[in-house]
């Protein structure tokens, strides 16, 4: 008995080596369902718009920009040539969806690899060419912001702190915790009367206040000189001596005239502009609503490129399927 089980279990470890080296012999098959790319380039301005959340016309603008700040079809490792046009779809796919990196090889029949990469480039050309997008107003556009906030004369702009929802961090996790119970990164904007942004500073951990945030920012290292006579708009977060450059609300202590509720009132009116500005960017840019899986450094990369191209579709106005006469409100920061 016990020879005859050791010859069948022999010949059974030969039937399923022979198997394997059969399969392995075959060539690999790698299904993808997606279209091919270049019927998204004839869709209509409208249908473009819609899956891209810019129109065609600011999607040519953008190759060029990016194909001035080094992206080409070249790749290496071996990899097959992508064209400029296909990895900028992608990006944009890829920011304005919460797809996995399956997905948006499977719709763009690519490897999960190139799509990756190609994401990656363009995001790190985006980094470098910040400035095409996000900047701080010149003495016209200052004064035309100014006129634009009228019962508050001589602002220019509304700053706010916004939350970025990520997965816990391998290192000093904790830190991300906000008040809110989950893992964030902290994005502080300041907007003009558009809803456009004029100044960005990503990075902080989701614990830290809105005031210590500013207080280290690039911004505040030089706001004498950015804001010379002008101010900005602000929630009760920014109330204290350091920050003579925001106007905030008076404190309700029961003893406020009807003077200083009326102008609590225009101040909490002309600062929603920020809060609208984070609610757009992240109905239209929706990988700005959880990013996981993400090293900490790509993180930023990614909520700076949501801020570039929030100012670059500004005009983009069509709204989404979850939102369609509105946008959701922010998670703002810590007030």
């Amino acid at each position: 008995m016990c020879f005859t089980y050791t010859t069948s279990r022999k010949n059974s470890r030969k039937s399923t080596q022979d198997a394997e080296a059969v399969l392995q012999s075959r060539p690999q098959v790698i299904l993808k369902s997606g279209t091919e790319w270049e019927v998204m380039l004839d869709m209509d301005d409208h249908t473009f718009a819609r899956h891209f959340r810019i129109r065609r016309s600011r999607f040519e603008q953008l190759l060029r920009l990016l194909q001035e700040g080094g992206l080409h079809s070249k790749h290496s490792h071996g990899l097959p040539t992508l064209p400029v046009p296909k990895k900028a779809l992608m990006f944009l796919w890829y920011m304005a969806n919460q797809n996995s990196y399956r997905e948006i090889s499977d719709k763009f029949n690519v490897s999960q690899s190139a799509a990756h990469t190609a994401i990656l480039q363009v995001l790190t050309i985006m980094s470098g060419i910040g400035p095409h997008f996000v900047s701080w107003p010149r003495g016209c556009d200052k004064r035309m912001s100014s006129a634009a906030f009228q019962r508050t004369s001589g602002v220019i702009g509304a700053i706010d702190g916004c939350h970025i929802r990520i997965q816990r961090p391998p290192i000093r996790g904790g830190d991300n915790m906000n008040r809110k119970s989950y893992y964030s990164v902290l994005l502080q904007g300041i907007v003009n009367d558009e809803g456009r942004f004029i100044d960005i500073f990503v990075g902080p951990p989701g614990r830290v206040h809105d005031a210590r945030m500013l207080r280290g920012s690039t911004f505040y290292a030089n706001w004498q000189e950015k804001m010379e006579d002008y101010r900005l708009l602000g929630d009760s977060a920014y109330i204290g001596q350091a920050f003579p450059f925001i106007i905030t609300p008076k404190r309700d202590n029961g003893a406020l005239t009807d003077a200083d509720h009326q102008q609590n009132f225009y101040i909490s009116r002309g600062r929603v502009i920020v809060e609208q500005a984070f609610g757009r960017m992240k109905c239209k840019w929706r990988r700005l609503r959880d990013l996981q899986n993400t090293r900490m450094d790509i993180v930023v990369m990614i909520i700076m490129a949501a801020c570039f191209l929030h100012n670059f579709a500004l005009e983009t106005v069509d709204g989404c399927d979850e939102h369609p006469t509105g946008c959701p409100r922010h998670e703002d920061g810590n007030e």
